[in-house]
């Protein structure tokens, strides 16, 4: 009789169930382990709903900032210098209605199509077990039940995907009614009249830009110089100049020290003894990798300072026959990287044909108005000295198709080898950005040079031909160089 090989993975993310399908197509016997809804907090509290939430701000923003200059009449009275109001509103209860019901429509997609492929659900807590290794290499999992059981599973290989919770201040703990952790902003039936957000990494700036497009008046705390510190500094030079020009308070260099309810309001004091106060506040300071009681030490499954759990390349663990994947390993806390990861894992540990992860080809995006999407090296590798690269960047303003469609704001920029032209990274500011950097990740992935992008057709008019555009500028200033 052939064997089948057992595989147990804990947790249903993208990281969780997509390893999942990989392994029932390879054969194995599969079941996952997952508590709260197959989709992980991807699907029913981050990504799918943030989203969903983003789109209807989107609408707003895009009708708001250029319905005059496009010539849009409103009959109910356009504002003007005189009666500035608002031209439309919104019902957060029916949106927040719409981003629950298509979470959870998003998660039932994904749970019958791993039962389609023969994978067992089980709904519980998983943990790695104390007998550690078996003597034929498999490895145990318990299973804590919602009735109080506790099932147990052998394993050929396991795949540790629990994901990450946000991180909260000890002065700043979230009520869900006032003070808000992101995963209960959908809880909300009213707009939050004075919102303040403490943080400005991207779920800070994603979710304070969508509110300030839905009516809020939007405070930004940030205790860096800047908001997105990670991303492009001229991208989020932008972005930041759009959030003020849109009426947002922007404090950089402001450090939150507590948030405190005070009735219907919240006081939130900073660092330097300044208090500001509003109706909300949304706590965005970061994540909390759900790593702790899961056997992790018993099995020797090491972690790093953070509790994020050391992998490899191929999602090995320091353990035999454990895997790792998605943001409990905080490689790059990316829906699509978690995805790889659980599939690499799969492959490598059913003897696939694997290509180790690559985070040089990764694209990413930040739902900002507008987006900012990346691939490849950047440019503090360039600054640093990682790469050797010239860049080019052209502003958005002289694209035809944005004349037409009223943009202002954005640009697309390129870094090439200075020697060959191979593009190496990119990065899109303009709406749709997470659409438009996918020719740029070709470009990246394939090692294709600014004379390829520049040599291919692109339509009259639209948004992408400023890639082809810039490449073109790039092998003029290549060829320049060249002969200087």
């Amino acid at each position: 009789m052939e064997h089948v090989t057992r595989i147990v993975i804990i947790g249903g993310g993208p990281g969780g169930y997509e390893a999942a399908l990989v392994a029932a197509q390879l054969g194995a016997e599969v079941t996952v382990v997952d508590r709260d809804g197959l989709g992980g907090s991807a699907v029913l509290t981050d990504c799918v709903p943030s989203k969903t939430l983003i789109a209807t701000a989107e609408v707003m923003t895009t009708f708001d900032s250029s319905y005059e200059e496009l010539g849009i009449l409103v009959a109910d009275g356009a504002p003007d210098a005189v009666d500035p109001a608002r031209v439309v509103g919104v019902d957060l209860g029916k949106v927040n209605r719409r981003v629950k019901r298509l979470a959870i429509a998003q998660s039932h997609d994904i749970t019958q199509a791993v039962t389609r492929a023969g994978v067992t659900v089980l709904r519980g807590r998983g943990r790695l077990g104390t007998g550690g290794q078996g003597l034929d290499g498999s490895r145990e999992v318990l299973v804590d039940q919602a009735d109080g059981s506790v099932e147990s599973l052998r394993a050929d290989a396991v795949l540790i995907a629990t994901g990450v919770r946000p991180r909260e201040l000890p002065d700043a703990q979230p009520d869900g009614e006032r003070i808000l952790a992101w995963t209960q902003v959908y809880d909300l039936e009213e707009l939050p009249r004075e919102l303040i957000v403490v943080g400005s990494g991207v779920t800070g700036a994603e979710f304070a830009g969508a509110y300030q497009a839905l009516g809020s008046n939007v405070t930004l705390v940030s205790s860096r110089d800047r908001v997105l510190p990670g991303e492009d500094p001229d991208a989020a030079e932008v972005l930041e100049d759009v959030f003020r020009r849109r009426g947002m308070n922007v404090m950089g260099r402001s450090r939150a020290e507590s948030v405190k309810r005070i009735g219907d309001r919240v006081e939130v004091t900073l660092a330097d003894g300044k208090v500001i106060t509003g109706t909300h506040c949304l706590m965005a300071v970061g994540s909390i990798p759900n790593t702790a009681d899961l056997g992790l030490e018993e099995a020797g499954v090491a972690v790093n300072d953070w509790g994020q759990i050391k992998v490899d390349r191929v999602s090995r663990t320091s353990a035999p026959g454990v895997y790792a994947a998605g943001d409990c390993t905080g490689v790059f806390m990316l829906a699509s990287v978690a995805a790889m990861q659980g599939r690499i894992a799969m492959y490598h540990a059913l003897g696939d044909a694997v290509q180790p992860l690559n985070l040089k080809t990764v694209a990413s995006n930040v739902f900002t108005d507008p987006e900012i999407a990346t691939v490849g090296y950047t440019h503090a590798d360039v600054s640093c000295g990682k790469m050797d690269a010239v860049e080019i960047k052209l502003p958005l303003r002289g694209n035809p198709r944005a004349k037409m469609q009223g943009i202002r704001d954005g640009f697309v920029k390129l870094f090439a080898r200075p020697g060959t032209g191979i593009v190496v990274g990119g990065v899109v500011v303009a709406p749709r950005a997470s659409e438009l950097i996918h020719s740029i990740s070709l470009a990246v992935d394939n090692n294709l040079t600014v004379e390829q992008v520049a040599n291919t057709f692109t339509v009259y008019p639209s948004l992408s031909g400023s890639t082809a555009e810039a490449a073109r500028q790039l092998h003029i200033r290549k060829r320049e160089g060249a002969g200087s």
